[in-house]
């Protein structure tokens, strides 16, 4: 069996003195996606900045494609095919739409960009007609669009998802998820995903992992996950869909 694509081992972190990830242990294998479900302030989005290199691991190791990662700056690690499309999406205000999507080059260069646009506006068409309108002007939905669709002009191979759904209507949360679950079957892109809305992220995961207070407290396949009634009461409302 292959080495896994990601591999988190025994990962601690801090933010001054107190302490965030403990002893997390984690792994994403090539072409899966993987959900990280918990509560606000579990240290879910820690865990994923700190696969990035901010804050930096104060114990245990990173591998990234069989090379460690750990103790690398995070331009050298995302240099390194992947992408992260963090929470509050971050995109740049008072760049047009094409300009953020320009920006999803550094690192690669314009070789691919024309063929690569025509991707994201495929899969993103309401990009295209945005294309000269500023981010900022942009709805919640075309903005966290715009983000994922930057990642993805980077040509990763691991993606980093941090809370995609957050304040989104729950008809552009689906079709976000569909447009995820395309990438991932149809062009074999790994996909590690952040996510409070447990419902929407188990029934797109291959596999998933519950966060308590910092440590990986429960994982299996998603499916397996989705039927606890402890993951059920805790993350599902009972077991109905999260919107």
């Amino acid at each position: 069996m292959s080495e896994p694509l990601l591999q988190v081992r025994g990962i601690s972190a801090y933010y001054g003195n107190i302490i965030a990830l403990r002893g997390v242990d984690l792994e994403i294998n090539q072409g899966e996606i993987v959900a990280l479900i918990g509560a606000n302030g579990a240290g879910k989005s820690t865990l994923m900045m700190t696969i990035c290199g901010n804050p930096r691991a104060r114990t245990g190791s990173i591998t990234f494609d069989g090379t460690e990662i750990t103790n690398l700056p995070t331009h050298e690690i995302m240099r390194r095919s992947i992408a992260h499309a963090p929470e509050g999406r971050h995109i740049f205000p008072r760049m047009t739409v094409f300009e953020n999507l320009k920006m999803g080059t550094t690192g690669i260069g314009f070789d691919h960009f024309q063929e690569d646009l025509s991707r994201v506006y495929t899969l993103f068409p309401i990009l295209e007609s945005r294309l000269h309108q500023r981010g900022g002007t942009l709805s919640g939905g075309e903005q966290q669009m715009l983000a994922i669709a930057r990642a993805l002009i980077s040509r990763p191979r691991l993606l980093l998802l941090d809370e995609p759904s957050l304040g989104l209507a729950p008809l552009v949360v689906r079709q976000i998820f569909q447009v995820l679950r395309e990438l991932s079957k149809e062009g074999g892109l790994t996909i590690f995903i952040v996510e409070q809305n447990a419902y929407h992220a188990l029934k797109l995961a291959d596999r998933g992992y519950v966060m308590v207070n910092g440590a990986i407290t429960i994982a299996g396949p998603a499916r397996a996950l989705l039927a606890r009634e402890d993951v059920r009461a805790a993350y599902l409302q009972g077991g109905a869909p999260v919107n």
